[in-house]
């Protein structure tokens, strides 16, 4: 009997406790709707120039509300992280955009990583889609390790990543150090980038920029065609003894069913 009253009391409290978890993420979305709202920023996420003057308008506070875009960028809103950082360039200049977004998009990551790890594949299948979350949570389930590269790399979706990394057996250690080293030099390279402080936007950057956005649209495109192959590459290279075991084990499998077809 006390046995049974302490699994009644402890699954009573794994309800309370998820309640009131779940309560308090759809207060910070009703918040969080209302304060877009209430700013403008609803009408606003999809354009740098319009974000720009939102910041502007919003004096001091414009600091706070754009490390508050940033961070809901990485989860809720479906804008690309660089229009909202180059907004930040215009307003903050390149360095202090670049802390702003960082601290704005590491809170971000963390918040992906949590509720991946709090609610499970239901949650993020209905934020990511169900195809999205079942082939990234093979992939890092079998190669943990390719998490590194493909936060460095741009052909990967880094917030998609972030939440389904929650689902597997990815320590915190090793999730927030990935997004320490990854981060800041992706948010870095993009405003000092987008500020024209590397590359001047006149006289001889005209003819650097020309030639690097070439390479980068010819980068993208292959990386793009060949994705797949890029992405067994890397499965293969960081995935060691997991993806050997899953490969040998569908090795068997169809040896097995063809054995059973000669029988």
């Amino acid at each position: 009997m006390e046995l049974k009253t302490e699994k009644v009391m402890s699954k009573k409290k794994k309800i309370i406790h998820t309640s009131i978890v779940i309560v308090a993420l759809v207060a910070i979305l009703v918040l969080s709707y209302f304060v877009l709202v209430l700013t403008g920023l609803w009408e606003y996420i999809n354009s740098v120039d319009k974000i720009r003057g939102l910041i502007l308008s919003l004096g001091f506070w414009g600091r706070f509300a754009f490390v508050f875009l940033q961070f809901l960028q990485v989860t809720f809103l479906p804008i690309p992280s660089a229009v909202s950082t180059l907004a930040g360039v215009l307003v903050f200049g390149p360095l202090q955009a670049s802390l702003l977004s960082l601290s704005g998009i590491m809170l971000g990551s963390v918040l992906a990583f949590w509720l991946g790890r709090k609610f499970g594949r239901p949650l993020v299948s209905f934020m990511v889609g169900k195809e999205s979350c079942k082939k990234w949570t093979s992939f890092l389930t079998n190669a943990k390790y390719s998490f590194v590269v493909m936060m460095l790399l741009p052909i990967f979706p880094d917030d998609i990543l972030c939440l389904v990394a929650g689902l597997t057996d990815m320590s915190w250690l090793f999730f927030v150090t990935t997004n320490l080293v990854s981060r800041p030099l992706a948010i870095f390279l993009t405003c000092y980038l987008g500020s024209g402080t590397i590359i001047p936007f006149h006289g001889w950057g005209l003819a650097v920029w020309g030639v690097f956005l070439i390479g980068v649209a010819v980068v993208l495109y292959l990386s793009f065609k060949y994705q797949k192959d890029i992405e067994g590459f890397i499965k293969k290279k960081f995935g060691g003894q997991a993806v050997s075991n899953v490969e040998a084990g569908r090795e068997n499998v169809k040896k097995s069913k063809q054995k059973g077809k000669k029988k």
